[in-house]
């Protein structure tokens, strides 16, 4: 059960976007239309549901005081947590990279859809925000960590799909000059945020 609230909580409660406005550089740019909004979305839930639980694993396993007793108790005092950030960046960017050569190789096709998203997932503050958030709340197994990391994929990609079918649809509404681009966005997404706080009361 306690799977099941991480997964909801990481979705609607605690969406990257609605609730912390992370990766919303991507979000943006990449949200004229469902399409791409679609393709982006999903290279995000697979890249979060990945490192997510790599960097569990090497924050629980080698950086963590303490952590890497079980290679010798002599260790148990040796400390690498400042390495943290470094190492969860390397690690997305290996996965990105990996992933977009997988692509690429397998499968031509896909790899034309998606490759021009790819790249810009290593860039996506949502990926490192999933890394941290999962160092900040101490999860206490990898299997909580997966399901955080898949969570917050998924909610990411309910927001640029939601976005995009939206900026689809207001191409042929009235907008104000002024407002037109990125400054309704900004609105629409706004509001969003707003509606996704009703959310915030729910216990589960």
């Amino acid at each position: 059960m306690n799977y099941v609230n991480i997964f909801v909580q990481s979705i609607f409660i605690d969406n990257m976007i609605f609730a912390y406005f992370l990766g919303m550089c991507s979000y943006l740019a990449v949200s004229k239309t469902v399409k791409t909004g679609v393709g982006l979305g999903a290279a995000v839930i697979f890249v979060l549901g990945i490192t997510v639980p790599i960097n569990y694993i090497l924050e629980n396993k080698f950086l963590q005081e303490g952590a890497l007793t079980w290679i010798s108790p002599e260790l148990a005092s040796v400390d690498l947590s400042f390495l943290s950030f470094i190492m969860f960046i390397a690690v997305i960017a290996s996965i990105v990279q990996l992933v977009e050569m997988a692509v690429e190789k397998f499968s031509p096709a896909l790899y034309g859809a998606l490759g021009i998203f790819l790249p810009l997932i290593a860039v996506n503050c949502s990926i490192l925000g999933g890394s941290l958030f999962m160092q900040e709340r101490q999860y206490a197994n990898i299997g909580e960590a997966t399901v955080f990391g898949l969570g917050s994929g998924v909610g990411w990609f309910l927001a640029i799909v939601a976005i995009a079918a939206i900026r689809e649809k207001i191409r042929y509404s009235h907008v104000p000059a002024p407002l037109r681009g990125l400054g309704i966005t900004f609105i629409i997404t706004g509001l969003m945020g707003i509606a996704f706080m009703s959310f915030m009361g729910i216990k589960l």
